[in-house]
């Protein structure tokens, strides 16, 4: 059984058409075991009962953004060992440090190609 069968990804944007383009993308990898969420509340209390190897999630969110959400998986010992990827439109270098000082593990900037989004999900969990 390959990795692309086994990993467990929520994706976590308020914008349906993003979580679309992402969604899609893993489909299109193979990887078919696919959450979503419309925010940070929203994913914090699917994980609870529901937990997955990699959160990708957008930045820029009502309720909480990706790095306030980054932060809660993090302060939580049953989700600090998620990997998690943010996306944003906004790859500015300041919000990249905070990231990696959160323990973000990869981030992408918005538009990006589905061989970029692989590139980015592999250099955290390995070859799909």
């Amino acid at each position: 059984m390959s990795l692309r069968d086994k990993i467990r990804i929520m994706v976590v944007d308020d914008m349906s058409t993003s979580r679309g383009l992402i969604t899609q993308a893993l489909d299109a990898f193979g990887v078919r075991n696919v959450s979503t969420a419309e925010n940070g509340v929203e994913a914090l209390q699917s994980l609870a009962t529901h937990p997955v190897h990699l959160v990708i999630s957008d930045y820029n969110m009502p309720q909480m953004d990706g790095l306030q959400l980054l932060h809660q998986l993090r302060a939580s010992p049953k989700t600090k060992g998620v990997g998690f990827i943010l996306i944003t439109g906004r790859a500015e270098q300041q919000i990249v440090d905070h990231g990696k000082k959160l323990g973000m593990n990869n981030y992408l900037k918005k538009p990006f190609e589905q061989a970029g989004l692989r590139n980015c999900i592999e250099a955290v969990v390995g070859r799909l």
